[in-house]
């Protein structure tokens, strides 16, 4: 892996929130002065809106392939978009801190606002729904099981995930998930809940811009999974961890992480084979609730 071409979504220590917030005072200057609205200048950019809204708030590090896409929307002269590259790498090599700010978890903000900007989605997971596919209970599950996680942060977070899901139906965008079926017999809170959970799953497959793979346990797996991951286009990567998500622009691990996305999905099954092992899981889950039912 490249020095540097990972980066951290936390916001971080003191110095470094100083210098997110000088990064953004400077774009949201810049794009008051094109005369352009933070929702027209996304638009221009392909970025999500509260993406650029994090960003000129010093909530959010963008990574350079976004900053070149903002200033390119803002028609920034040569000088002045190394003035803001400039600034963006005195945020990624201030000092680092191990917790996020005022207590707050990882709540997997980067994995969305990359996916809502991306017209290619490709997500692989070995133990947890993508985060696109989650329904709002299993994502209060996901988020309340984060460090310091705090009701008030879980609500933001689950209401801010089932937004951004919106961009699966939206046209021109592509969609390619493929879990293992661990994914699907790993489940938190209820039974039920996790039969809500798989009938979004079967609503979600049939949409045609959206291709839902399961490697079944039945056949070996093509490569041991030690985590799952989202592939933006084909300009970045997106790995969640407990405490952070980590973002990668630099092409050679772009193309490491495809390649081995490819080896999961031609050892994965589609179409009306998963929809069959949807269903079945479904009455696995409907007999043990039965089950538990005093």
């Amino acid at each position: 892996m490249a020095v540097g071409s990972w980066c951290r979504t936390l916001v971080m220590g003191s110095e470094r929130r100083e210098r997110m917030r000088a990064l953004g005072m400077r774009l949201r200057a810049l794009r008051r002065e094109a005369g352009l609205t933070g929702a027209v200048l996304a638009q221009r950019a392909r970025v999500g809106q509260p993406t650029v809204s994090k960003v000129e708030n010093g909530r959010m590090v963008p990574s350079l392939d976004v900053l070149d896409r903002l200033s390119r929307a803002l028609s920034l002269d040569e000088a002045t978009a190394l003035e803001v590259r400039d600034l963006l790498t005195a945020v990624e090599t201030a000092a680092v801190s191990d917790r996020p700010e005022d207590g707050e978890p990882s709540t997997g903000s980067a994995v969305d606002e990359e996916v809502r900007s991306a017209r290619l989605v490709r997500s692989f997971q070995c133990v947890v729904l993508p985060a696109m596919l989650q329904s709002a209970e299993y994502a209060r599950h996901v988020f309340e099981s984060a460090p310091d996680a705090t009701p008030e942060s879980v609500g933001r977070a689950v209401a801010a995930r089932v937004d951004r899901q919106s961009v699966l139906y939206e046209p021109g965008r592509e969609s390619v998930f493929v879990l293992t079926e661990a994914v699907l017999r790993t489940w938190p809170g209820t039974p039920a809940l996790m039969l809500a959970q798989l009938d979004r799953l079967l609503a979600v497959e049939s949409l045609s811009s959206v291709r839902l793979g399961v490697v079944p346990w039945r056949r070996p797996v093509p490569v041991l999974p030690r985590h799952g991951f989202t592939l933006c286009d084909r300009r970045a990567v997106v790995v969640e961890t407990f405490r952070a998500e980590l973002v990668s622009t630099d092409s050679a691990e772009v193309t490491a992480y495809e390649d081995t996305f490819g080896r999961f999905e031609r050892g994965a099954i589609f179409g009306e084979e998963v929809r069959q092992l949807l269903l079945q899981v479904m009455q696995e889950f409907h007999a043990l609730g039965d089950s538990l039912t005093p």
